[in-house]
């Protein structure tokens, strides 16, 4: 199978190019389907300077922040590899991200305004008569932007760095998953209820509802994702 494309246009010369290549850089490969392929995901730096339009110094500056952050790999005389981590690595991380989620839930339940817990109804509007599973990439999404909904309301801004770096991983292993069994349709119901929560303002419930939700994603990777190892 054919490792996902790098998707990245190229950069406004009018700013740091290496600021703008590590964002730009660290958005794409966020958003690369990182663990539905077998082969390695190899970057290229000839490529990358041609594709953003810069000279490869910047691409060398901003790999070595991303090297630094953990999203790469720089790999003498072989190249520039995407980490992918291991399933207990995954399963680590899921339970990292289970214990900030839930604890920016409780943020929510207690400090966000009305009006921006009731957005969060809006990401699930599409399939109030369609189901998610029948629709699985369209929910995948929903469910990515859910989560990510409620790590910005709570409005801790370090709660959002700690989890920004777990995020590319996140993100890959939930839409990989999110079509297995019948996770879709838990997805959605879970969702709705910590929702319910977040309106009644029972941080309690939402911290718990959260909190084993996404552990439920935990105990799901370790139970069927054996090709991670």
């Amino acid at each position: 199978m054919t490792p996902p494309a790098l998707n990245v246009q190229p950069l406004d010369t009018g700013t740091t190019f290496r600021t703008q290549v590590y964002h730009t850089l660290k958005q794409a490969i966020s958003e690369m389907d990182i663990y539905d392929h077998e082969s390695e995901i190899r970057l290229d730096e000839r490529q990358l300077s041609d594709l953003l339009g810069v000279s490869r110094t910047p691409i060398r500056e901003a790999l070595t922040l991303l090297e630094q952050e953990g999203f790469i790999r720089l790999l003498p005389r072989r190249g520039i590899f995407v980490i992918r981590k291991t399933k207990a690595e995954i399963i680590e991380m899921v339970q990292v991200w289970a214990a900030l989620e839930s604890m920016a839930g409780r943020l929510v339940a207690e400090n966000a305004p009305d009006e921006d817990i009731r957005t969060l109804w809006d990401l699930f509007r599409n399939f109030e008569q369609r189901s998610p599973k029948e629709n699985v990439g369209e929910y995948s999404e929903a469910n990515i932007a859910f989560h990510k909904s409620i790590i910005r309301l709570s409005g801790s801004k370090l709660i959002q760095e700690m989890t920004d770096n777990l995020f590319i991983h996140m993100r890959a292993i939930r839409k990989l998953t999110i079509g297995q069994e019948d996770r879709a349709e838990r997805s959605i119901h879970d969702h709705k209820e910590i929702i319910k929560a977040l309106e009644r303002r029972d941080a309690d419930q939402a911290e718990k509802l959260i909190r084993e939700h996404t552990i439920g994603l935990a105990k799901h990777v370790e139970t069927h994702c054996d090709f991670l190892n």
